[in-house]
């Protein structure tokens, strides 16, 4: 059995991951227990590493992903912006080397697809991030190759830093959706913070919901921000054969946020007036990873980080993924048109919060999708 280790570090809290077949089991040590707040937030990009291969792409191909999700072959229009904490140096190679392989159109600077725009230019680009640019930057591609891509390196992985990063995406008139592949601990300040998720141009906000299991992570937890869950999607060639909850991916009820007007319409079971998470939900399981290029190496990856871009594509491609109208479709008669419910699989052993079911869970929310058009 394949198994791959992580330690991360971060906020004084030791997280060993061991990744083995389809699930990833997270064990905190608390070295230091401590409250987070919005000065001492410290955001991560949720992106893991199955395998790789110097000669030929690992994992799936966008051609079985939109088969899979029911996605065109092609289109969108607009741009996608993407915010990271840090870029990569290789991208726009990568990025080429990538499209090249899967027939896709070329995205460069020199074409003006592809934007890269640095709020403060770093030093260095740490590893993690340089992958989660490639995943986010690729993916957003191969689903919707007609958009255009604008990353916004913030330079740092604080609340000021990406926030920044945010506020000048969301005030780019051709953007239509904002990905961020990356998250951490909620605080009690961030309900001060819904402006920056809130667009001038009608810009859509997508965000990670995590990959620890049970728990809930900002700013997916924002009432303005499209939260994406993580499944395990099964094909054979372009069939799908099964998808279910994936052990991985982050949920719950938020410590701080109320719940919105259309999660309250909807009805969501035990939420207790607080924001649910996630909304939606896409492959993230590494062992059923996506293929991405990098500085040489082909390596198949997953964690929620890879739904987030690839939802904000999607807007790219049919301009009509928002909140009400996901609750909306999943409430009407045909919602089965809309999402493939996912009803199988649990995130950890909170009972009813950490199981896949019927209509809404607390894994994969409403589900996974089957159209562009909400």
């Amino acid at each position: 059995m394949k198994k791959l280790f992580y330690v991360f570090v971060s906020m004084g809290t030791v997280l060993f991951l061991i990744i083995s077949s389809s699930a990833i089991i997270c064990t905190a040590v608390l070295a230091a227990k401590a409250k987070t707040s919005m000065a001492t937030f410290v955001a991560t990009p949720p992106v893991h590493v199955f395998t790789s291969s110097k000669k030929t792409p690992v994992g799936l191909s966008p051609a079985q992903i939109k088969a899979a999700y029911h996605l065109p072959a092609s289109g969108g229009s607009g741009t996608i912006a993407i915010i990271a904490g840090y870029g990569s140096v290789t991208l726009e190679k990568d990025l080429g080397v990538f499209s090249q392989n899967f027939k896709l159109a070329a995205c460069t600077v020199s074409n003006s697809c592809l934007t890269i725009h640095s709020i403060k230019v770093p030093k260095t680009h740490p590893n993690g991030w340089q992958m989660e640019t490639s995943l986010d930057a690729e993916w957003a591609h191969a689903i919707a190759p007609n958009a255009k891509i604008l990353l916004v390196e913030a330079g740092g992985t604080g609340t000021a830093a990406l926030l920044a990063a945010i506020d000048y995406a969301r005030a780019q008139k051709d953007v239509v959706a904002i990905s961020m592949s990356w998250g951490g601990p909620e605080f009690p300040e961030e309900t001060s913070l819904e402006k920056h998720f809130t667009s001038p141009n009608g810009a859509a906000f997508f965000a990670s919901s995590g990959d620890s299991g049970a728990g809930v992570s900002w700013p997916a937890a924002s009432p303005n921000v499209v939260a994406v869950g993580g499944t395990g999607l099964v094909m054979s060639g372009t069939n799908v054969l099964k998808e279910i909850a994936w052990t991985g991916s982050g949920g719950g009820i938020s410590k701080y946020e109320k719940e919105p007007a259309f999660q309250q319409n909807y009805n969501i079971p035990r939420a207790g007036g607080m924001r649910a998470v996630p909304d939606v939900a896409y492959n993230a399981d590494p062992s059923l990873g996506f293929a991405i290029y990098r500085a040489g190496t082909w390596y198949m990856v997953g964690g929620t980080s890879a739904g987030a871009p690839q939802w904000a594509a999607i807007e790219a491609l049919g301009h009509s993924v928002n909140l009400p109208a996901l609750y909306a479709d999943k409430n009407s008669a045909n919602n089965g048109a809309f999402f493939r419910d996912i009803v199988s699989g649990k995130n950890g052993s909170c009972a009813y919060y950490c199981d896949a079911r019927k209509r809404y869970d607390y894994v994969t929310g409403l589900g996974t999708p089957l159209t562009i058009n909400f």
